[in-house]
């Protein structure tokens, strides 16, 4: 908030505007329980921890990490596969389904590589989901030349920033509204990513820039 007031041209600090946040009654929405997704009661191959909770990258497609949410609709359950490039944090591929199976996360996957055409031995980051350890999944990668890496077992912090997206969409957007419709779902996911994460939201591990801006000064 302070940073956004700064970009207006208002010269405030952290403690005035916490005080005038506080007298008109607005307050920080709270993160929820994590509910852990994960299938890994499977017989695929894991791959080592490439990553090691080494979350920065000096340029983008250095380092990409992917993981799979959740929204409940009145229809049932909508599930939401994101790919973030740890550079920028910005979101590169994502896709939704109301199954939870290895398709999801394969288009996300093939946005992904489709909007970057990444080098060459790109780290390539997620859990030991069955989505992702799956045959086809893990053929995709070795085709487009990635570096395979996957967190411990039940460790989300291996994952730490993709897990930080994940937090903030549910709390800034899913968790504020009964949602009808998986498609009403989809739709807000669709304007959340493009017409404010990544455009807008600061990030204080940016210097409190966006993903986009944040992009563009490093090239």
């Amino acid at each position: 908030m302070t940073e956004e007031l700064k970009e207006i041209g208002l010269n405030v600090g952290h403690r005035r505007v916490g005080r005038l946040m506080r007298q008109n009654g607005i307050s920080v929405v709270r993160t929820r329980k994590h509910k852990v997704t994960t299938d890994g009661h499977h017989k695929f191959n894991i791959a080592p921890n490439l990553l090691d909770r080494d979350f920065a990258a000096e340029k983008p497609n250095q380092k990409w990490a992917g993981d799979i949410s959740y929204v409940w609709t009145r229809e049932g359950w909508l599930y939401l596969s994101v790919i973030l490039d740890l550079h920028s944090r910005r979101v590169i591929g994502w896709a939704v389904s109301n199954r939870m199976k290895r398709d999801l996360a394969i288009r996300a996957l093939k946005m992904a590589i489709a909007f970057r055409a990444p080098p060459r031995g790109c780290i390539h980051h997620t859990d030991r989901g069955s989505q992702y350890c799956s045959h086809d999944y893990q053929r995709l990668l070795r085709q487009h030349g990635f570096k395979v890496s996957m967190s411990g077992k039940g460790n989300c912090y291996d994952n730490a920033t993709v897990e930080t997206f994940i937090k903030s969409i549910k709390a800034e957007l899913i968790w504020r509204r009964s949602w009808e419709t998986r498609r009403q779902a989809e739709m807000a996911i669709f304007e959340y990513i493009n017409g404010f994460y990544n455009p807008r939201r600061r990030h204080s591990a940016l210097g409190w820039k966006n993903p986009v801006t944040f992009e563009r000064r490093a090239a």
